[in-house]
């Protein structure tokens, strides 16, 4: 039986590792976040109408969420353009949601061929010339993967009918609004500047040597866990930058430095007073930060 009142939600995949489709269903209260809408169609979960129905262009579409970098032609799904399908279906929509980096602004993908691939309103920070027809409708969750809460925030905030604020980018400033550094557990390290050299320690920062995006990465990873436990950084793995349009980058478990300096400088901070702060913090030694936390085998 079809339900009439709750808003019809389409989850659509491009050139996709199917990555925030599987991230998405381990969220500990799915089927209560599903619970609010009509899964028209979804590439895993039991739904309404078959990819034929969605290919013949009869699906019902109120929420649309994309997955997978975006290539304007040639890229196929039983004969028919890829972009057409998203194209019919995103101006039915009412709210377009960019799940994942690839969808958001290219990502992995887009490196195969930088010039026909990208993220469907974004090519990396750049607007593609669909932005203009959808930014209305249009909320970005860029993460490779994204965490399953990102998602069920945005969905839950439109099943209530409340506006969610966005940026420059259209990504939530709640769940965007600030660094994965803050909250970092590892934040006393990189201010008194003690590297922890490798990986998988609880002790040390990750950002000196060992490649940590933390500081310059807009992201809600240290303050909604993962599997409500952890994150990279927690585990002792440097966060990679993945939910920024630059994303992926090479080296990623190495810092690029200048004369010792790190290359790129924490948001909102000039070079000047990092440098003072670093000149300050490296003359104390704090017996606190040469000890172990516990015992390794």
């Amino acid at each position: 039986m079809r339900c009439q009142n709750k808003p019809k939600l389409l989850w659509l995949q491009s050139i996709t590792c199917n990555g925030n489709t599987h991230s998405f269903l381990n969220h500990p209260d799915l089927f209560f976040i599903l619970s609010h809408f009509e899964v028209v169609h979804h590439p895993v979960l039991d739904s309404s109408y078959s990819m034929e129905d969605v290919i013949a262009g009869i699906v019902p579409c109120d929420i649309l969420i994309l997955e997978g970098s975006f290539q304007k032609e040639g890229f196929l799904k039983s004969g028919v353009e890829v972009s057409s399908i998203i194209k019919h279906y995103a101006n039915k929509a009412q709210h377009i949601i960019s799940v994942g980096t690839c969808a958001t602004f290219g990502g992995i993908f887009k490196q195969k061929n930088p010039e026909t691939i990208s993220g469907f309103c974004f090519n990396a920070e750049e607007k593609t010339e669909r932005y203009s027809t959808y930014a209305s409708k249009l909320i970005s969750l860029p993460g490779c993967p994204i965490h399953p809460k990102w998602l069920s925030y945005v969905l839950l905030m439109i099943s209530g009918k409340n506006k969610v604020p966005i940026d420059n980018l259209h990504r939530p400033v709640e769940l965007y609004g600030y660094t994965v550094h803050m909250g970092c557990t590892r934040n006393e390290y990189f201010e008194w500047k003690i590297d922890t050299k490798t990986f998988g320690l609880k002790e040390g920062c990750l950002f000196y040597e060992t490649g940590c995006r933390g500081p310059y990465t807009r992201g809600s990873c240290n303050k909604i866990l993962w599997n409500d436990i952890n994150s990279k950084t927690r585990a002792g793995t440097p966060c990679f930058g993945c939910t920024e349009p630059n994303y992926p980058q090479e080296s990623l478990f190495k810092t690029k430095t200048n004369m010792g300096i790190p290359d790129k400088i924490p948001l909102g901070v000039s070079k000047r007073a990092y440098l003072t702060l670093t000149g300050v913090a490296k003359s104390f030694t704090i017996k606190r930060f040469t000890e172990r936390l516990m015992e390794y085998d």
